[in-house]
């Protein structure tokens, strides 16, 4: 191996090295944090501390934890089928029924997710004010049921969807809300994995928008729960750091329960 050879495949070595360390030390410091006490956090003690069960003990007495977990539980899962269902339709109906009409109405939709979200927050929060919708999951979950990125993403998949599965089942007098659900369905089930994955990450981490429209603590969702231990005014990173390990649980067995779909899906397999 020559030189050149030699010093570039180290230098990429280096780089992903440095990304992995980026990437996993967060979690490291997390783990880490939950076993120490708030004054090594503060120090930036990195070892593995001895006040476990203290940080678990005080997290368990601050904190309602049934409670906050079944709050995200609902909105994580609520929010990620009516996604599921809304968005396929939408990135099925896009791709099947192409039109000059459709295609700039999903031109539109595509200019749209240059928006950032903190310009719709104001004109959102006035729409659910008035409708009602304040302090309920519904304000929460209607926003993202028609997710543009879903969209997008269900529409590009469905471009692998064989063409003669859905020829044979319309000359077998199958409708096509009949194709959809019996056949596109079973086929783009890890494109139905992968989405999952995202939208339900999405709606277990959401942060802000539930900031804004939760406003009583029977509702307040895990993310806001720990948002409230760490802005105390002399807050216990011990215990905020328990909370962060166990938010973390249900999106990494989500994500390794669905792990090969969700290659599968990101790849834009078809069975």
């Amino acid at each position: 191996m020559n030189p050149i050879t030699l010093l570039s495949r180290g230098l990429v070595y280096l780089a992903l090295g440095i990304a992995a360390f980026v990437s996993v030390f967060p979690f490291y410091w997390m783990v880490v944090g939950a076993t120490n006490t708030s004054n090594d956090i503060n120090i930036g003690k990195a070892t593995f501390g001895s006040s476990l069960s203290q940080n678990v003990t005080n997290f368990f007495a601050q904190v309602d934890v049934p409670l906050v977990f079944y709050n995200s539980a609902k909105l994580a899962i609520l929010g990620t089928v009516f996604t599921l269902i809304v968005s396929s339709l939408a990135g099925y109906g896009f791709e099947i029924f192409r039109s000059r009409t459709r295609e700039r109405i999903f031109a539109v939709l595509l200019l749209l997710l240059s928006i950032p979200f903190a310009a719709m927050m104001v004109p959102l929060f006035m729409l659910m004010a008035r409708l009602g919708l304040m302090n309920t999951y519904a304000a929460i979950i209607l926003p993202s049921v028609a997710s543009i990125f879903i969209i997008f993403y269900f529409r590009q998949s469905t471009k692998a969807f064989p063409a003669e599965l859905r020829d044979a089942a319309r000359i077998d007098g199958l409708k096509e809300w009949q194709i959809f659900f019996y056949i596109y369905v079973p086929v783009m089930r890890s494109t139905y994995a992968a989405a999952t994955i995202i939208i339900f990450m999405a709606n277990w981490n959401a942060y802000l928008w539930p900031l804004l429209v939760i406003q009583t603590e029977e509702k307040k969702t895990i993310t806001l729960v720990i948002s409230s231990l760490a802005s105390a005014y002399t807050p216990d990173f011990g215990v905020v750091m328990v909370g962060t390990v166990l938010a973390t649980l249900p999106t990494i067995l989500v994500f390794f329960f669905l792990q090969r779909r969700f290659v599968e899906g990101m790849l834009g397999s078809v069975k």
